[in-house]
């Protein structure tokens, strides 16, 4: 009976509400725009290290759901050059409440704009600006359009920036052993064309160019960044494994973190020093057959195997001839080791190819540049292999693309339609096509090895230079933009582009799609943010 008086009174009790969802709604306006498209709005939950993004349509509306947030507070923050705030913004997150933003005019626009923004702005020739390239890309003009220097302290300035590793940043600077080389006379140009473009007349004497904010297509995106717990970590490259977890090398110092996008929980495998006085840090990160993770140790020379069983390093140097004080290791692949046993890599002061052999730790050399002319600029750069483990690199100080026969070892060289091109990372599709990213041309570019043809597109922004780009399983060419702050997407059979603002300044490496989603997901770091970006489209 007591068993029948406790069902009936459970049968019998009101139901309980169901648990309401947790979102953020709202709308953005202006006094300029009443319904402002294209607004980026972040939310980051407090004691959270994942921040939500996502972005006003055309009736200035945006809406959490796709995020799927936790109840809880969370604070409110907006990317819109030209626009700001009036004070922090913080709301509980509760469904069926919208939240009013109303912008003002940024008091300080100068410290919004991007790189391409500052490079469209300035007055000049392309000639002028090209040499900025190599530095701009790295960090934010807006430091240097900032000071006041005249072209004599501007180039002392230059000077010191030369002894600095490429790796270096405000939170970790590191030294270069060996100074990089570089010529008096552009460096002197330079110098001489910054101080017409700094303060050193006062206010800056042109005006800004603002680049259109996101419409249409570009608004129907989620981003999700991934904080990682210091500033000093400096994500270059990222990949996927097959469970969804994210992996990067760390440009800055001797890890390889691990990230897990469901949680944000985050773990550091650190190797050793293996060369003390030298910059830490990796750039290059691959993955073999297996699933263990290749790295190239930059400075550090050598490369770097981590087992996925074991979680253990192993370190392969380079011999003793080619290991020298000015030694640059950057790229690695291994993703068709099981092919042959050896992994392919790169030396960039020697301006050569090499190929480490696992079973003996032993190094063979390639010279494609064994014949080039004396003064030119070379080198060896982004590298991806076939299901042969035939290599096609990249050319980063030219305008090329070389390919060497791992049976053998003949080398074949390609120029780039354009000239002064700098091709930078590539990737390779299911049909052997490789595409890749010329980074001095504003363009991408694919070659295909049946023609030993290659093919070109326009990327949209102009200044954009792009490092990477990746192919999804749509066909559809992803990259990124290391000045612009901008993920492009582009269809290779119109040459249409779609370009995602990002919501941080973020210094775009290499750039990954993981194509078992759905839909697909992008995926790249934030070399200078300290921090992992997912974007996943939502049409």
């Amino acid at each position: 009976m007591y068993h029948v008086l406790a069902v009936l009174a459970l049968l019998l009790a009101p139901l309980a509400a169901p648990a309401q969802p947790a979102n953020i709604t709202g709308r953005v306006t202006s006094a300029a725009e009443p319904r402002m498209e294209g607004v980026l709005i972040s939310a980051k939950k407090a004691g959270s290290n994942i921040t939500h993004t996502v972005v006003s349509d055309a009736k200035g509306e945006f809406n959490f759901a796709p995020a799927k947030l936790e109840a809880g507070q969370y604070a409110i923050t907006i990317r819109a050059v030209g626009f700001e705030l009036t004070a922090p913004v913080t709301v509980e997150s509760k469904a069926g409440k919208a939240l009013e933003l109303k912008l003002v005019r940024a008091k300080d626009v100068a410290a919004q704009l991007t790189n391409s923004e500052w490079f469209i702005s300035m007055p000049g020739t392309f000639e002028q600006k090209r040499p900025l390239m190599d530095c701009m890309s790295c960090h934010p003009f807006e430091k240097i359009a900032r000071t006041t220097y005249g072209a004599d302290k501007m180039y002392e300035s230059l000077g010191r920036m030369a002894t600095y590793a490429i790796n270096t940043s405000p939170d970790k600077q590191q030294k270069r052993v060996v100074p990089r080389k570089f010529d008096e006379k552009t460096f002197r140009n330079l110098a001489a064309y910054l101080a017409t473009v700094n303060r050193s007349k006062g206010d800056w004497q042109y005006a800004f160019k603002i680049l259109p904010r996101p419409k249409g297509r570009a608004t129907r995106v989620l981003i999700t960044e991934y904080d990682l717990p210091r500033r000093t970590i400096s994500p270059h490259d990222v990949m996927t494994d097959k469970d969804g977890i994210a992996w990067y090398s760390n440009f800055a110092e001797n890890t390889l973190g691990r990230l897990d996008p469901k949680t944000g929980a985050h773990t550091e495998y650190t190797f050793p020093n293996y060369k003390p006085g030298a910059a830490t840090g990796t750039l290059a990160l691959d993955q073999d057959r297996e699933g263990n993770w290749w790295l190239a140790s930059m400075f550090q020379t050598g490369l770097i195997k981590f087992d996925i069983k074991t979680k253990q390093f192993r370190h392969y140097p380079l011999p003793k001839e080619i290991d020298g004080k000015d030694v640059q290791q950057s790229m690695v692949m291994a993703k068709s080791t099981h092919v042959d046993g050896k992994v392919w890599t790169t030396e960039i002061a020697r301006q050569i190819v090499m190929r480490l052999d696992i079973a003996t730790g032993k190094y063979e050399q390639f010279d494609p540049f064994k014949y080039a002319l004396e003064g030119s600029n070379h080198s060896p750069y982004g590298m991806v292999a076939d299901n042969q483990n035939n290599l096609y690199f990249m050319d980063f100080g030219d305008e090329g693309m070389g390919r060497i026969d791992a049976k053998t070892g003949q080398i074949n060289l390609y120029p780039t339609p354009t000239k002064r091109s700098r091709p930078r990372r590539a990737m390779m599709d299911a049909q052997g096509r490789v595409w890749f990213a010329l980074f001095a041309a504003n363009k991408v570019g694919m070659f295909d090895p049946g023609r030993e043809e290659i093919t070109e597109w326009d990327v949209p922004t102009p200044y954009t230079y792009p490092y990477d780009v990746t192919l999804d399983r749509h066909g559809d060419l992803w990259g990124g933009s290391m000045s612009s702050d901008r993920i492009f997407r582009m269809d290779p059979k119109s040459g249409k582009s779609i370009e995602y603002l990002l919501p941080r300044p973020t210094n775009v490496r290499r750039v990954f799609v993981d194509n078992s989603t759905t839909p697909v997901t992008f995926w790249v770091g934030s070399n200078h943010g300290a921090s992992v970006i997912k974007l996943e489209p939502l049409d």
